[in-house]
C-alpha cells in the first residue's frame, strides 16, 4: 500500500498550485469542473518524478551500485486541487473550516479495494460512503464517511491499472462526502 493521492478543497486553487509548482516541481496535468456547472474547479498535479507517457508502478525497485539490491522507492502522490464558491460542495466545505480549507482526503493505492472494504467492515475499523467501490475503466475507488477521530478527513483506497483520474468518481466521491 502507498499513498497514491491527497486533495485539498482550498479557498483558490491556483494559488495552492502555484505553491506545489514553483516549490517541488510538480506539474499540472488536468483541470477540470467535474459538475460543468463552471463552479467547482480541480486541478491534478503529478510530481515531476513520474513520466509522461504509460503507467507508472508505484513501487520502483532501485538496482544501483550504491543501494541495497532489495531497496525499494514510493513515487510521490498526486496532489488533487479543488475549488468552488459559497453553495458549492467544495466552497460549503472551505467555509465551515473559517475559509481556509485543508486536507479533504488521502487516497491509498491497494491490491484490491473489495479486499479492503471487506476487511474494513470485519474489523469494524470505518464505514463507506456506498455499499459497492465506484468503477471507471482501469480504476475502482472507494471513500470512507468522513472520520473524526481524524478530523472529519476521508480516506480513499483505490487501484489502478493506469494513469488518470474519473471525472465521474470524482463528482460522486464530493456527492457522497458533502
Amino acid at each position: 500500500m502507498r499513498l497514491d493521492h491527497f486533495a485539498l478543497r482550498v479557498p483558490d486553487r491556483h494559488a495552492a498550485a502555484e505553491l506545489y509548482v514553483n516549490v517541488f516541481g510538480y506539474r499540472i496535468v488536468d483541470a477540470f469542473d467535474p459538475f460543468e456547472d463552471g463552479k467547482t474547479n480541480c486541478i491534478v498535479l503529478v510530481p515531476p518524478e513520474k513520466l509522461t507517457h504509460g503507467p507508472v508502478a508505484w513501487m520502483l525497485h532501485v538496482d544501483a551500485p550504491d543501494f541495497d539490491s532489495n531497496a525499494e522507492y514510493h513515487l510521490p502522490p498526486e496532489i488533487f486541487i479543488s475549488d468552488g464558491p459559497p453553495g458549492t460542495i467544495v466552497g460549503d466545505w472551505v467555509a465551515e473550516r473559517r475559509g481556509i480549507g485543508g486536507v479533504h482526503h488521502m487516497a491509498y493505492q491497494v491490491d484490491s479495494v473489495e479486499e479492503m472494504m471487506l476487511e474494513a467492515k470485519e474489523k469494524g475499523w470505518f464505514g463507506f460512503s456506498s455499499a459497492e467501490p465506484m468503477r471507471c475503466p482501469g480504476l475502482i475507488q472507494v471513500f470512507t464517511k468522513p472520520l473524526a477521530f481524524a478530523g472529519g478527513m476521508v480516506l480513499e483506497f483505490i487501484e489502478r491499472e493506469g494513469n488518470g483520474v474519473c471525472r465521474a468518481n470524482v463528482r460522486r466521491l464530493m456527492e457522497s462526502t458533502k
